[in-house]
């Protein structure tokens, strides 16, 4: 603690503001002494325990024969095979894709106040998408290529209920993503 006590007085510098340059006189050697660290109480060092399987000293010696990796005896305790990888195991795997849909809009205006499906209350702030089959809570990246602004949100309400739309932009979501209009958008399911 006398140390850090020590260390904080020399490292804290004075008050903040415009200085000159500093006077470029020698750092006198006769304030500094060697400090040897066995000496400072505090966090003892240790050196973790070697694996008992290997039936290693820890030391080496110039008759010490160095294995390579491959080569080295299985532990006792362990099954033969356990520095074998596993295979994984064959399948596919889905990345999610971006889709493009043209006909995005929003909505919001006269149903602030108002519960959406999802149980939401809807404000001029909620950040959501409304959707008529996906489950509420289901989250939904969109970008505006026309911004790149990238937004995950969940769904929060069913809609839209404009023939040949698939989404509905909550005014929270259109304010973010700078897409208050009805027009083209990417989105994909994360």
């Amino acid at each position: 603690m006398a140390l850090i006590a020590a260390l904080a007085a020399v490292a804290v510098p004075g008050s903040v503001g415009s200085q000159g340059p500093s006077p470029a006189n020698p750092i006198d050697a006769s304030l500094f002494r060697a400090v040897d660290a066995a000496s400072i109480d505090g966090t003892a060092a240790t050196t973790p325990t070697l694996d008992p399987a290997y039936r290693s000293s820890g030391a080496l010696s110039d008759a010490t024969i160095l294995l390579d990796p491959d080569q080295r005896p299985v532990p006792a305790g362990r099954p033969d095979g356990a520095r074998v990888q596993p295979n994984a195991p064959v399948g596919s795997i889905a990345i999610p894709q971006w889709h493009y849909d043209g006909n995005v809009s929003w909505y919001g205006p006269g149903f602030y106040g108002k519960r959406t499906a999802c149980g939401y209350a809807m404000t001029e702030t909620l950040i959501g998408v409304a959707h008529r089959t996906l489950p509420c809570g289901t989250r939904v990246t969109f970008r505006n290529a026309a911004n790149g602004r990238t937004i995950t949100t969940r769904v929060v309400d069913r809609g839209p209920y404009v023939s040949g739309r698939q989404w509905d932009l909550t005014a929270g979501l259109c304010l973010a993503l700078g897409h208050c209009y009805t027009g083209s958008i990417y989105w994909k399911l994360p």
